[in-house]
């Protein structure tokens, strides 16, 4: 995934389709003068529909769409022939995409599994033709129903990466070296803060062709929830996640400390990612020194922790057992 085409929000503005007007039409023929009502209805108007499709990674499609509209139904006809319904406008959207209304912020709708489908503003109904307001004393009805008009909203569209795990950690920390060593993932990798600017999904390889999936998204640094660094934008990618993997470098001053400006930062931005698994990973042992050793030996935290090397293999095997492990445990 090209970090310039990953786009994870979208905001457009959207307009369903009025309903067609129903019609005043009398029948007429020769030798038939004075033919009873029969004008038809107005066809519904168009809907604006979100669609979730499982081959799209990003909203880039989207980002230079500013407008979605959909068909008008047209009017009825003589004959009780109804007006054609407007077409609906479809917006299909990758797995985990979020729809907001742009006013009030509020959740329309997600969407998290193929082909689901969600209105998200209605067309108008069609007007009812005069031929429905006929009765036993009103023999000649010359009016009928003007079809009901469109609806139109500004809508938010936000995307939550759909991934097993998320990596958490700050820039620098081996992430996206991690990622690449157990996915088939080429994410950029370099010595320096903030390689990664866009997350990166994935697909790991287990036993009996197993797999599950892991997102590695930008570094997270202390006042990320504030708007500091890269972070902020990205948290929502971890939202959806099951297991939260912290990856803190072996070579970090205070590795206790680090992980819980971590997990602080989370819970600043929201309080439920406390409540998801969690596993942390001393990366970069093939750097660590006799003091580094010492350091860890003296470490003491309340969730499962495995010393990792991406760059040699060292406890690879064993962090995606456990990562197996903790997805599938009741």
């Amino acid at each position: 995934m090209a970090d310039s085409n990953f786009i994870d929000y979208v905001k457009i503005h959207c307009k369903s389709g009025a309903g067609g007007a129903g019609s005043t039409h009398f029948f007429r023929a020769k030798g038939v003068p004075n033919g009873g009502p029969d004008g038809g209805n107005g066809g519904k108007g168009g809907d604006i529909v979100l669609k979730a499709n499982s081959q799209l990674w990003t909203l880039l499609h989207l980002k230079y769409t500013k407008h979605v509209k959909a068909e008008p139904g047209k009017n009825g006809m003589d004959g009780r022939k109804s007006g054609p319904s407007g077409m609906d406008q479809i917006v299909e959207v990758p797995l985990g995409t979020v729809a907001r209304d742009a006013e009030t912020g509020a959740i329309i709708t997600e969407v998290i599994q193929e082909g689901q489908k969600y209105i998200l503003i209605p067309g108008g109904r069609g007007g009812l033709g005069n031929e429905n307001f006929k009765t036993s004393t009103y023999q000649a009805p010359d009016y009928a129903q003007p079809g009901e008009p469109f609806q139109e909203k500004w809508i938010v569209l936000e995307l939550k990466v759909l991934a097993d795990v998320g990596l958490v950690g700050f820039p620098n920390a081996g992430k996206s070296t991690l990622l690449a060593s157990i996915s088939a993932a080429k994410p950029t990798i370099a010595d320096y803060p903030f390689t990664t600017i866009v997350p990166n999904l994935g697909v790991v390889s287990y036993r009996d062709y197993q797999s599950f999936v892991v997102a590695d998204i930008p570094g997270i640094i202390e006042g990320a929830h504030t708007g500091k660094g890269l972070g902020l934008r990205f948290l929502r990618h971890i939202e959806r996640n099951s297991i939260l993997l912290f990856l803190v470098a072996v070579t970090s001053e205070d590795i206790k400390r680090e992980y819980e400006i971590l997990l602080q930062e989370l819970a600043e931005h929201n309080p439920e990612l406390l409540g998801k698994k969690r596993i942390l990973a001393i990366s970069k042992m093939d750097l660590a020194t006799p003091d580094d050793i010492k350091k860890l030996k003296k470490l003491k935290l309340d969730i499962p922790l495995l010393k990792i090397s991406a760059a040699t293999g060292l406890g690879v095997v064993e962090l995606k057992d456990q990562l197996w492990k903790e997805l599938h445990e009741e």
